[in-house]
């Protein structure tokens, strides 16, 4: 995957309300990812972390698309818990791994959720 297919990803599984298997769209409607729509996801965030991580701007689309990723995600996951759907395990665990992603472009520096913790601990 490269960096322009990987932006394309990114921006159609959070912007697009005509297809409802977006990611987004799946979760509002209360439904998991389908097959491999995270690992997809956390591949095509990878790509863009390492293309853009010496960068100092972002633009636009991508980062609305990015903030929809690490923070409406997961708020459409605690919002379907509480009217209680039953997530599949892991997937808030995904959820909070694509977070890290989104954020790790932001910071350029690539997290990890076994990072995060101790660095959580640590404080």
């Amino acid at each position: 995957m490269n960096y322009e297919i990987a932006r394309k990803l990114l921006i159609d599984q959070t912007t697009s309300d005509e297809n409802p298997d977006t990611l987004l769209n799946r979760l509002k409607q209360g439904k998991p990812p389908v097959p491999g729509q995270i690992t997809s996801v956390l591949l095509a965030l990878r790509v863009v972390f390492e293309s853009l991580k010496d960068t100092i701007s972002l633009d636009k689309e991508l980062a609305y698309a990015l903030y929809k990723l690490g923070i409406r995600a997961l708020q459409l996951f605690a919002t379907g818990r509480k009217a209680g759907i039953d997530w599949p395990p892991l997937l808030k665990e995904d959820l909070q791994r694509i977070s890290l992603a989104t954020e790790s472009i932001f910071s350029g520096t690539w997290e990890t959720l076994s990072r995060a913790g101790k660095l959580k601990d640590e404080e």
